[in-house]
């Protein structure tokens, strides 16, 4: 399992957690939100949470959940007036980068404090591969709002960064500014199909990070259900990852175990030395609350 350090993230605290919901501390501002996988009950009482919390996101239950559907849309409710947006940073062992967070109507604030171990993992494979090759290159697809990407870029990688989703992409350009940073390549574009094309060019990364959701939609339309094409998508990444290089598979579909995605790392880069677990957050009071499954093939040196 991977432990998210609170003494790497000051700016965020998983305060509690449970009745399907969690109480978050980004920066400034503690937030309410819904977590599907907080089956148990809280630590502390509802009126400590009430008390505690800046914020709610409020589900819109009349939202059907299904493949086309976000189950968690739905809106914020503000115990007082608050911005637009806020800054927050993550800072560890040379790596300081910041994000840009900003109330959606899906619940989602721009970050997912979950992988700041992989961009731990991120910063230091990059700056091991850089003692034989001066700018590796890194692939980041499904990438959000960059958190992985400004990792990366701040190691010295030359980065290029691809999602579907345009405002997104903005977004992140939004936080590689905000991290005094620069010179990410952004696409907005399908990840399958980016990685076939790869492939057929030829070309090679010196690291590659998957960060696929269950369902999705490319900038096209084009449909991504994530048992039915991830292995296409690993067999291109096998295609293109260099000898040297990294990867790392992060996984939220609560049908798919670490075995799982190990296993089908493993069927398509024979041979790789890999580590695997669950991601979870400790709280503050003492749960461990699970956020997805991760492989990690590791550089060799």
């Amino acid at each position: 399992m991977e432990l998210v350090s609170p003494e790497h993230w000051k700016d965020y605290e998983l305060i509690d957690s449970g009745n399907f919901e969690k109480l978050e501390r980004f920066g400034a501002y503690t937030l309410i939100r819904p977590e599907p996988q907080a089956l148990w009950n809280r630590v502390m009482k509802e009126e400590e949470w009430n008390r505690l919390a800046d914020a709610k996101f409020v589900r819109d239950t009349s939202k059907k959940n299904n493949r086309d559907t976000n189950s968690e849309q739905g809106g914020w409710s503000f115990k007082a007036k608050l911005p637009a947006s806020w800054n927050i940073k993550y800072n560890h062992a040379g790596l300081n980068i910041k994000f840009k967070l900003q109330w959606t109507s899906f619940g989602h604030i721009g970050v997912f404090p979950e992988q700041a171990s992989n961009w731990d993992f991120i910063y230091d494979s990059i700056n091991k591969i850089k003692t034989t090759i001066a700018e590796p290159k890194v692939l980041n697809m499904f990438a959000y709002t960059g958190g992985a990407s400004l990792a990366a870029k701040a190691a010295g990688a030359d980065v290029t960064h691809v999602d579907a989703v345009r405002n997104v992409v903005t977004w992140a350009n939004d936080n590689m500014q905000l991290s005094g940073l620069n010179n990410i390549r952004w696409l907005v574009e399908d990840a399958l199909k980016f990685a076939r094309r790869e492939a057929k060019r030829g070309k090679f990364y010196e690291g590659i990070i998957l960060d696929p959701p269950a369902y999705g939609r490319g900038p096209e339309g084009e449909k991504w259900v994530l048992e039915e094409q991830l292995s296409e998508l690993m067999q291109s990444c096998a295609a293109i990852l260099a000898k040297n290089g990294f990867l790392i598979l992060n996984l939220y579909s609560m049908g798919l175990s670490s075995l799982v995605a190990n296993n089908l790392i493993r069927s398509f880069f024979p041979g790789a030395v890999t580590s695997f677990g669950e991601s979870f957050i400790l709280s503050k009071s003492g749960q461990q609350l699970p956020l997805g499954v991760y492989v990690r093939i590791e550089p060799k040196l």
